[in-house]
Order: C-alpha cells, then sequence, then structure tokens
C-alpha cells in the first residue's frame, strides 16, 4: 500500500509539473494539449533490435575510413552488450561488430513463433538455430551482428543531443503487421478471415499480410474491424495523416484499381519498389482507409477528412510543412530501400532518409512545438540480450513456443490469443526542443506508449477491446517541459550521420 502510495504521489507531481510548465507558455502557442508538444512526427521504421543498433553505445570502434564518433562527458549508461555477453554469449557465438562495409545484410527470421523460440524461456540462446537468416548466400550466424556509432552515427549523435530509450518494447512478438497494427490501435485481433496459415489464428494476425482495402495488395489480404488512434482523432476534430512514399499511384488498370510501381535503387544498386501495403496499417481498416489511393482535394486540406482520408503520399508531407500546415499527428513511412528493413534496405540508406527528414523538420515553423519519435515496427529477429517482460500470455497450441511447444504462459480467460508480448527489444528516440538532453530513459514502453501519448496529449480516450494502450507506459519522462522548447536544434549530415556545423 505504501508503494502505490509513492507511486501515486509521484506521478501527480509528474503530471502537475507538466501543467505549471505549460502554462508558462505564452498564450499565442497553446493548444488543446496536455503539454506544448502541438504537433507529433512519429517516423516509423523497419526491422532492428535494440542491440543490433546500440548494444554498444557510446562506445565506438572508430577505425580509419569510417565516421567518428566520440562520446560526450557524461554519457549515461544503457543496458547494453559488455562483460561476458560479448566474450561468452550463451549463443553458439559470440555478438560480432558490422563494418560500415557490410551495412547490405540478409533478412533475419523475424516470424511469431521462430522469435519465440530464440527467446527460449529466458535463455535467449537460440538466435542463430531459429532466426539467422538461412536464404542464398545468408549465414545464420550473421543474426549476432551489430552496428556502432561508425555505421548509425546519426541515431547515437542524435542520442547524445536529444534523448534514448533502452527499455521500449515490440508489443508483440512477430514481424511488421502487429508492429504497425500495434502503433496504431494496440490491438492485433479483430482479423477477417480469422484463420490463415501463419498469419491470422482465431482472429488474431500473427504475421504478414496485405490490407483487404488497398488496390495496391496482394493474396491474400485481411481487414480488421474495432477502432483505431485515427478514428479517435477525428472524433476530435484532430488533423493527422500516415504518409508513405510511392502511396501516389504510377498507373491504374482498366478497372480503375490503383497501380503502385514507384522504384528506388539502394547502396547495393538493386531496384525496389517504393510502397508495401503491409507496412500501411490504416489500410486494414474500412473507417481509415484510402482504397484507391486518391490524392487530398487541395493542399489545405492534408490532415483533414476528405476523399483521401488522411492517407497520402509522402511528398505532400512537405507541402504541408512548408505551406504552415503541418498536422497534429503524422506518421512518415520511408521508401522501401531507406526504411531500414534487411534485405532490401541498410542503415546507411535509412540514415539519408532520417537525417534529411529531421534536418527539414527542425528548420520549419512548427519546430518549436514538434516531437519526432524514431521506433521501429519489429526487431527483424536480430539477437538482442534482454528478455522481455511477457504482460500478455497465450498458448495457442500450433504458434506459441516461448516456453515450450503451445506455450507463452496461459491465455487468461476472456483474452485473445496469438498475442503473446512484451516482444523484442526495438531502439527507441525522440528529438524534440523539450527531449531530455544526452538522456537515457530506463522507463518501461512498448509501441503502444506512442499510442497512449497521443490519446492522453489530445485527450482522446482509449481503444478498448483488450487494447495495449490500457497497459503501456509513459513517455512523459523523456521530456522537460520546464525548458519551454529551447533544446538546440542539431543538424547532421545525411551521408557521414556527423554534425554539420
Amino acid at each position: 500500500m505504501r508503494t502505490r502510495r509513492k507511486i501515486g504521489i509521484g506521478l501527480s507531481i509528474l503530471l502537475l509539473t507538466i501543467l505549471l510548465a505549460y502554462n508558462t507558455i505564452s498564450t499565442q502557442n497553446r493548444s488543446a494539449t496536455l503539454t506544448p508538444i502541438r504537433h507529433l512526427v512519429i517516423i516509423f521504421q523497419e526491422n532492428s533490435s535494440f542491440d543490433h543498433y546500440f548494444g554498444t553505445y557510446p562506445f565506438a570502434s572508430n577505425p580509419l575510413g569510417e565516421p567518428s564518433f566520440n562520446a560526450s562527458n557524461g554519457t549515461p549508461a544503457i543496458n547494453g552488450l559488455s562483460g561476458g555477453l560479448l566474450t561468452n554469449n550463451p549463443n553458439v557465438i559470440n555478438p560480432f561488430r558490422l563494418d560500415r562495409s557490410q551495412a547490405v545484410t540478409c533478412d533475419m527470421d523475424h516470424d511469431y513463433m521462430a522469435e519465440q523460440k530464440a527467446y527460449d524461456g529466458g535463455l535467449l540462446d537460440k538466435f542463430v538455430k531459429y532466426t539467422g537468416a538461412t536464404g542464398k548466400s545468408c549465414m545464420p550466424n550473421q543474426v549476432m551482428g551489430y552496428y556502432d556509432g561508425n555505421t548509425v552515427t546519426a541515431l547515437w549523435e542524435y542520442a547524445q543531443n536529444f534523448a534514448l530509450s533502452d527499455n521500449s518494447f515490440e508489443t508483440t512478438f512477430g514481424p511488421s503487421t502487429p508492429g504497425a497494427l500495434n502503433l496504431i490501435s494496440g490491438q492485433t485481433h479483430g482479423a477477417n478471415p480469422a484463420n490463415l496459415a501463419n498469419i491470422t489464428v482465431n482472429g488474431t494476425i500473427i504475421g504478414d499480410v496485405d490490407p483487404a482495402y488497398d488496390d495496391c495488395s496482394g493474396s491474400p489480404a485481411v481487414s480488421m474491424s474495432g477502432s483505431n488512434i485515427g478514428d479517435l482523432l477525428n472524433a476530435k476534430g484532430i488533423t493527422w495523416g500516415w504518409f508513405e512514399s510511392g502511396f501516389t499511384p504510377t498507373n491504374y488498370t482498366s478497372t480503375n484499381k490503383a497501380i503502385c510501381n514507384s522504384r528506388h535503387k539502394n547502396i547495393a544498386n538493386v531496384t525496389v519498389v517504393d510502397y508495401s501495403p503491409h507496412h500501411e496499417p490504416f489500410q486494414y481498416y474500412l473507417s481509415t482507409a484510402n482504397p484507391h489511393h486518391l490524392p487530398p482535394s487541395s493542399l489545405t486540406m492534408i490532415g483533414k477528412s476528405d476523399q483521401a482520408n488522411h492517407q497520402y503520399d509522402l511528398s505532400l508531407f512537405w507541402g504541408a510543412v512548408d505551406s504552415g500546415n503541418l498536422p497534429a499527428v503524422s506518421f512518415l513511412k520511408a521508401a522501401k530501400y531507406q526504411d531500414g528493413h534487411p534485405g532490401y534496405s541498410d542503415p546507411l540508406d535509412e540514415q539519408k532518409f532520417i537525417v534529411t527528414t529531421i534536418n527539414h523538420l527542425e528548420d520549419s515553423s512548427s519546430w518549436r512545438s514538434t516531437a519526432i519519435i524514431i521506433a521501429y515496427d519489429d526487431s527483424d529477429g536480430w539477437y538482442d540480450h534482454v528478455m522481455p517482460p511477457i504482460l500478455s500470455q497465450s498458448d495457442d497450441p500450433n504458434y506459441d513456443s516461448l516456453l515450450g511447444a503451445g506455450l507463452c504462459g496461459t491465455t487468461p480467460p476472456g483474452a485473445y490469443s496469438g498475442r503473446c508480448g512484451y516482444g523484442p527489444r526495438l531502439p527507441f528516440l525522440i528529438i524534440s526542443p523539450y527531449a531530455k538532453r544526452n538522456f537515457v530513459d530506463h522507463t518501461l514502453t512498448d509501441q503502444t506508449s506512442i499510442l497512449k501519448f497521443i490519446e492522453d496529449n489530445w485527450n482522446l480516450g482509449r481503444i478498448g477491446s483488450q487494447s495495449f494502450d490500457a497497459l503501456s507506459g509513459t513517455l512523459l519522462n523523456i521530456f522537460d517541459f520546464t525548458n519551454e522548447g529551447t533544446t538546440d536544434s542539431l543538424y547532421l549530415d545525411p551521408s557521414s550521420g556527423l554534425p554539420t556545423a
């Protein structure tokens, strides 16, 4: 009882501090938000575990010929790779550094069941066996590789100057589609059809599958019932949008169905189609879908309800930003060659997208009231040494395997199965004038902590129906709302990732 009382008092003091700080901001900058953040931009990238990008942070090898990273004095420690984890790892090989010249890698196995088997009930010793890549010219041992500040340089620089979390997790085990759905609804249950081998089980999505309300989807395709954050934002008249590269059709079929075929080459000179339907979560819900990829009726309607239904090409985001029309909530999805997904993207192409995006936002008129979140949809199966806390147990006989065949604990009475989670630990950063500087947050969070921040900041209420937003940890500890948005901007070079001044 005493512990609960202390926690309650602590949270009350935190909220009071936020509100008092908010009241010091000039009237012209106020909006109907809990915090001074009036614009939230979520850069939602692909497929990296925390250790894969930050395992040795803030210590980089700094070999000749690569961008050199040197941590600031007083950089806080993280829960990373050190000691026996590097020299006597329980897996069949030790973690090893991937050089900048090794930015292009194979895609690991990141299926719902394979990841659970890799974690092996908390032993975390079966990554090579179960999530290591086994395709053509791929070696399973590669799953133990990690990058440092000489390759993911920009991300380490952002961590130095803004805020990093080392305790943020995928909401459930599994690949991109569950991660994207959890971001916007905290919910992977409600799928139709309810049972597709390796994709849906008893109405819960556990695998990658295209959305039913998208002309550019393949077959099979799945729809989702229930509500998402777009519905809550619409109910309150808050502007928002999902902006994805390649969303604008390149052509139409004879029956007027959109064709999405724009392409780019990655650093390996491989041509990659820009748009991925199963990376666009709002297209699974009829209420928020734009099946024919229609453009907004005008630039001034971006973020508002019209024929585009809040689903846009990424290029339109910059039209909104540069015209002073940045929506309150924006989700950004890079072209596939720049989204960081191993197999067709890489950290260097990804860095160019992230840095170019943040540099541009820092130059916008909305910067002083903006927070940028860099988050990831799943881990790709890459090794991470932290066992996630299991807040959602499941015992599907065919797909759950964390504690042995058919077991990730026991599904509680009335709960949805197929949602074993939390899943793997993921990179998570916040870049904002209000972010604490050179700060590492240890608060337990997950993908739906983003959802919860949006709900609370704009007073939207909760999704309901067993959404994970009801369980998620807060992001508020990452911010300092007493500095009135004075944290310096940071401009980086898109190629090197190093500061430009």
